[in-house]
């Protein structure tokens, strides 16, 4: 119901609203629900106090225009003259008033607002795009008019799809990792191996992630070099890839805006064989982290029961907040460019971060449709066309199966051990499901945002809210509205809860040097690698001083190869759950086993027995 300002003492119906406009000033009190909203157009530029105001800090009633969101003003017949003169006598006395809802939707507006001179007149400006009113807004009197036409253009603005992709890729480039930053250089203790990590400096100097993934490896393998001076010139021809893809892939929204994302495909080597690797959506991906990725791929291969090649790829595009519709059309156009590249015996990509059943779906359909057969399969979590039935669960379970065996090897078992687990995709709840089987005592996850701890440990029930959650793009918080023993930590890692085994599930360099001293002093002992280089140089070289026992990516996380060639070499649609995880035990197996007798003949073992 409209009321004139100060008009105490009116009264109408619900149904009737009176819409009343004041003939010397434009000043209007909106009531709705028992709160009144006070809106005043104000006299624009001409107002000798404007310039002086500051946008950001300011108090919500001091903006009056911006309730049109919510409440649609219709301007009516003159006032009468008997409310009229009631009206400028209350005129003194308003009081504004301001609904905090109101309030609440408006603090993105003060957060991308700004004020600034423009031509000697004070502008309202959008942070991102440092363009005022006028630019965002058709105006048909061609002018900028008052602060109130301004912060509606801005509000217009805000919503904008453009603004929208500006926020987003502001967001992104804060998170970049800086590639000016100083690369940490471990010492070797050999020239040969030291001239390795130099030359891929001077040929890569920017691939941070690439980068570090090569020392990690010269490091591991710096006493198998320097026991034959031949492996220097392989490794040599091993850093180099054999092709690198980069192209664009062009899509269309929703909206029918067309945009560009860079797609990557890195054939790192295929002496052992055809590639298998991952693919990655996800903005901050890159031609470093592809290459970091394929590496790491051709090592796991390597250690893997069967011989295959590595490679890896991805896009920079966001599949968070898209929809059905838009994903579909860029993974069309991803695979329309990609398509030639692939085949059974060429290379076959797998589901990794920001890829999953959907995707894979839309890829092989589209590279089913251009190839013109069906050859073969993307190694994709249990898709009509996939072989078992627990191919999502293998890398978590892999995890597990390797932790167990080392415990095996020093008369331990996972029954009672308190497990911190990160992430919460599909490998970090696989490994907690596993954890139970054995006994465990599984007590965090993460994400993004913080992460979740719940002293009781998890079970199957809680596993399954877990996922609902994860489902429905809720945040983890709302899990201990649910379970009053569990706590969510804001802008925090698990790494400083008491645990015995971690299990970093969730991205590359999640561990830096303070987390893994965090490690130490919570207890830690073993450390399973779920996620590719989840620690820094530094924190590796903190949990070795400490005598943490890690178990590397490479070998502990191939029970994802191993399940994907299980599919396509034996192509056994009835396996049952027991068949497939007693082959999955088995072959996990045959690697630590590799892995052991490695560490024999190159003298790891005698120094230290327990690593």
């Amino acid at each position: 119901m409209l009321l004139p300002a100060g008009g105490v003492g009116m009264t109408s119906t619900m149904d009737d609203i009176n819409l009343i406009q004041q003939a010397q000033r434009h000043h209007l009190v909106v009531r709705e629900l028992g709160e009144e909203i006070d809106l005043e157009i104000g006299p624009g530029d001409d107002d000798p106090s404007f310039p002086h105001n500051s946008l950001l800090g300011v108090q919500p009633h001091e903006s009056s225009a911006k309730e049109h969101a919510e409440n649609k003003l219709m301007m009516g017949s003159q006032l009468p003259n008997e409310d009229h003169d009631l009206s400028k006598a209350q005129t003194g006395k308003r009081k504004k008033k301001v609904v905090k809802r109101w309030r609440e939707e408006w603090a993105d507006t003060y957060k991308w607002a700004y004020v600034d001179v423009k031509d000697g007149t004070a502008r309202i400006f959008c942070s991102v795009c440092r363009e005022y009113g006028r630019k965002h807004r058709r105006n048909p009197y061609g002018n900028e008019g008052s602060r109130n036409m301004q912060m509606s253009a801005l509000e217009e603005h805000n919503n904008s799809l453009l603004h929208k992709e500006a926020l987003r890729l502001q967001q992104a480039s804060k998170e970049k990792i800086i590639v000016d930053k100083p690369i940490y250089v471990k010492a070797l203790m050999s020239k040969t191996a030291g001239s390795i990590v130099e030359a891929a400096l001077r040929r890569d100097p920017h691939e941070t992630e690439f980068i570090q993934s090569v020392q990690e490896v010269v490091h591991a393998l710096e006493r198998v070099i320097s026991k034959n001076s031949n492996y220097v010139n392989i490794m040599e021809r091993l850093l180099e890839p054999e092709r690198t893809i980069i192209f664009r892939v062009p899509w269309v929204d929703d909206r029918g805006e067309t945009h560009v994302n860079r797609g990557f495909r890195v054939h790192f080597n295929q002496t052992l064989g055809p590639c298998r690797g991952g693919l990655r959506f996800h903005p901050l991906m890159n031609l470093s982290i592809a290459k970091f990725l394929s590496f790491e791929q051709t090592l796991k291969n390597a250690l893997s029961p069967y011989r295959l090649g590595g490679s890896s790829g991805g896009s920079d595009f966001d599949p968070k907040g898209k929809s059905d519709n838009e994903i579909m059309k860029f993974c069309q156009s991803f695979m329309n460019e990609l398509y030639r590249y692939l085949g059974p015996d060429k290379d076959l990509p797998s589901e990794e971060m920001g890829v999953g059943t959907r995707e894979m779906g839309y890829l092989y359909g589209q590279y089913r449709r251009l190839a013109g057969h069906s050859q073969g399969s993307f190694t994709g979590p249990r898709v009509n066309w996939s072989g078992s039935s627990l191919r999502t669960e293998a890398t978590g379970y892999g995890l597990v199966f390797f932790a167990q065996l080392m415990l095996a090897d020093t008369n331990k078992e996972l029954k009672g051990l308190r497990c911190a687990v990160s992430g919460s995709g599909k490998i970090s709840m696989h490994v907690l499901e596993k954890l139970i089987a054995y006994g465990a005592l599984p007590i965090t996850v993460s994400d993004s945002k913080g992460y979740l701890v719940d002293e009781d440990g998890f079970d199957f029930m809680k596993i399954s809210f877990l996922r609902d959650i994860k489902a429905q793009n809720r945040s983890l918080r709302d899990y201990s509205k649910t379970y009053a023993r569990s706590k969510y930590y804001d802008e925090a890692k698990p790494w400083n809860e008491r645990c015995d085994v971690a299990f970093p599930c969730a991205c590359q360099n999640e561990i830096d040097q303070s987390d893994a001293i965090n490690l130490v002093n919570s207890g830690c002992r073993i450390l399973v690698e779920g996620s590719n280089m989840p620690c820094t140089p530094e924190a590796v070289d903190v949990l070795r001083k400490a005598n943490v026992l890690v178990a590397p990516s490479m070998a502990a996380g191939v029970g994802g190869v191993i399940a994907g060639e299980l599919e396509l070499k034996e192509c056994n649609l009835n396996w049952s759950p027991e068949d497939f995880e007693s082959k999955l035990q088995e072959a996990m197996k045959q690697t630590y086993q590799r892995a052991l007798k490695a560490a024999t003949d190159f003298g790891y073992q005698k120094e230290s027995p327990d690593d």
